[in-house]
């Protein structure tokens, strides 16, 4: 993997950068975009982040670039969501993902965008954001979406179980609605055959929300057609931590796709957990960072790959008094790799923080087809 970092000073806006590929290979490209807190109002940063990401496709990163996700973290959503959504009109369409989540650097916006080039034409990569339903409670709205995903998957030819390889579900007031969300995909599962004896889906469910106050659920999704079973391999690190069906919840700790020339690696919200799904380090934050570390590098290396394959990290904060801790942790641990970190209650109130990863590692497998 590749790191580089701009500072734009007109725009004071800092884009942190990852890239893989070349040498005739597809280009992946992941970029956070942080702006400077410094009194400017939402519209401005706003303006800054698109300035500066214009700025980069123009002048630093290869022609032919682009974007297939975005996703835009918000302080205020309610007062936030219309100035965006005018924006949004004028930016090169791709899925689009809007959810509360505020930057813990004090600005009002950040941004996380996903861009490729040349992706070979034997596969079909949908991206899926922003679904949400402002009726019913929390498990309501959760088995309303599934079911609507499903039904725009089988519009592509795809199916959820077999194709769907991501999901992130972000629930308004988590300490309370996240069992409904478990009861609704845990049913939704096993009316489709996944269970603990077959596999389910790597994801985060975190607390966020949207500017409408009656959608308790946001979900967003990527599948991929065209994939053979054994391309796709479920990670566990069951020395480090417990499946998670131990404590009553259905999705995969990461899931590795493989490719001729790549794997892609999605590690799900990962936590300061152990091997029995008990929570380590009760009330310390940076012990619980160092064990969630620990948690993802076992599970990066079950799919062949480590932190200097990591493409972007997102970084959940329940308390945003910790965020000064934490920075100064991951920036001597991981000086390059793009990090967005955000206020964001875990789904337990004793996981102080969590967080998610994606990671391309390189691959020589004549027996697949190239990214």
């Amino acid at each position: 993997m590749k790191y580089r970092r701009y500072k734009q000073e007109q725009e004071k806006v800092t884009a942190e950068v990852s890239c893989f590929g070349g040498e005739g290979k597809a280009l992946e490209y992941h970029i956070m975009l942080h702006a400077e807190a410094d009194g400017r109002s939402y519209a401005e940063q706003l303006t800054a982040l698109h300035g500066t990401l214009d700025m980069l496709l123009r002048e630093q990163l290869p022609a032919g670039l682009m974007p297939v996700f975005r996703r835009y973290f918000l302080s205020d959503a309610a007062n936030q969501w219309a100035t965006l959504q005018a924006t949004l009109q004028r930016q090169t369409p791709c899925a689009i993902s809007v959810v509360q989540q505020p930057p813990l650097d004090g600005s009002k916006v950040a941004l996380w965008i996903y861009l490729t080039s040349g992706q070979n034409e034997a596969y079909q990569h949908h991206w899926m954001a922003g679904a949400g339903i402002a009726r019913g409670d929390s498990e309501r709205q959760m088995r309303e979406l599934l079911e609507a995903y499903e039904s725009s998957l089988e519009g592509e030819g795809c199916r959820l179980a077999a194709d769907c390889i991501r999901t992130w579900i972000f629930v308004q007031n988590v300490d309370v609605n996240y069992a409904g969300i478990v009861k609704a995909r845990r049913e939704n599962f096993v009316g489709q055959g996944l269970t603990e004896h077959t596999h389910y889906i790597a994801s985060t469910g975190i607390e966020g929300r949207h500017a409408d106050p009656k959608i308790h659920v946001l979900l967003d999704a990527y599948a991929v057609k065209g994939l053979n079973p054994e391309q796709v391999t479920y990670l566990h690190a069951l020395t480090h931590l417990s499946p998670t069906a131990l404590y009553g919840v259905t999705f995969e700790r990461g899931t590795c796709v493989e490719y001729g020339d790549r794997r892609h690696l999605f590690i799900s919200g990962t936590a300061s957990i152990d091997h029995r799904g008990e929570v380590v380090h009760v009330g310390d934050i940076r012990e619980q960072t160092r064990r969630m570390w620990e948690n993802v590098e076992k599970l990066l290396e079950e799919g062949k790959a480590g932190f200097a394959d990591v493409a972007q990290i997102i970084v959940y904060l329940r308390d945003a008094s910790d965020y000064p801790v934490v920075r100064d942790m991951f920036a001597e641990r991981f000086p390059q790799i793009p990090i967005q970190f955000v206020a964001a209650a875990v789904c337990r109130p004793t996981w102080l923080i969590e967080m998610e990863c994606m990671a391309v590692a390189g691959n020589d497998n004549s027996s697949y087809q190239s990214f």
